[in-house]
């Protein structure tokens, strides 16, 4: 593919993570997301959809073939960095999702096929996120705060949106509350708190996690 203006890469990237946790893709969503202003955005997406890489329809926003091209490749270098920087560098979630922010514009292919071979050709970030390009087969999962109390459940994934919320990724990690860990709803708030147990601990999960993270019972 032809390089891009690192810009063009974070806008075609942030649509592709709205619409991959299923949020209409306007752009008050991407103003939100990415913390511009919204005639920023505006003027962007007048550019991209110039660039062919964005179609509108009415007010949704839509990667056009040439965008969603561009926005895999990003999304698979940020993620891949993310599992090389916590599986290998041993970092924290967080930081690992700010650093992998800066790797996306810059991996060669070389670099990444490297990566690929050292982490073993991995199909998720380490937020069980899919890696576009890998052979990555999505469970069966359904929102936390969808189980029952005395449900046991596995974790399979924390989508996108918790990864931009302060604080959310270092008190998942901290809570263990990780793909792969497995636990149970020991109760249920009227507010929408969860609370479960995983390795022996209680944690409560506030409303605005639970209908995100995604299990398998």
């Amino acid at each position: 593919m032809a390089e891009w203006h690192p810009a063009f890469e974070e806008y075609c990237e942030t649509i592709y993570e709205l619409d991959e946790d299923d949020v209409r893709v306007v752009q008050a969503r991407i103003a939100e997301r990415m913390g511009v202003s919204r005639p920023s955005v505006s003027e962007m997406i007048r550019r991209m959809e110039a660039e062919g890489l964005v179609d509108l329809d009415e007010h949704v926003i839509q990667l056009a073939s040439k965008g969603q091209m561009l926005a895999e490749k990003v999304v698979r270098r940020h993620r891949l960095a993310e599992r090389f920087l916590t599986d290998i560098l041993g970092l924290s979630w967080a930081v690992a999702h700010t650093e992998a922010g800066k790797w996306e514009h810059v991996i060669s292919e070389p670099v990444e096929a490297a990566m690929v071979k050292v982490l073993g050709d991995p199909t998720t970030c380490p937020h069980g996120n899919p890696i576009p390009g890998s052979h990555y087969e999505p469970p069966s999962t359904r929102a936390l705060d969808e189980l029952l109390v005395g449900a046991a459940f596995r974790v399979e994934r924390i989508p996108e949106a918790l990864e931009f919320e302060p604080g959310v990724l270092d008190f998942l990690e901290d809570s263990h509350i990780v793909p792969g860990a497995q636990g149970t709803v020991t109760a249920s708030s009227p507010d929408g708190t969860v609370t479960v147990e995983i390795d022996g601990r209680a944690v409560g999960v506030g409303s605005f996690a639970s209908q995100r993270i995604l299990v398998s019972p």
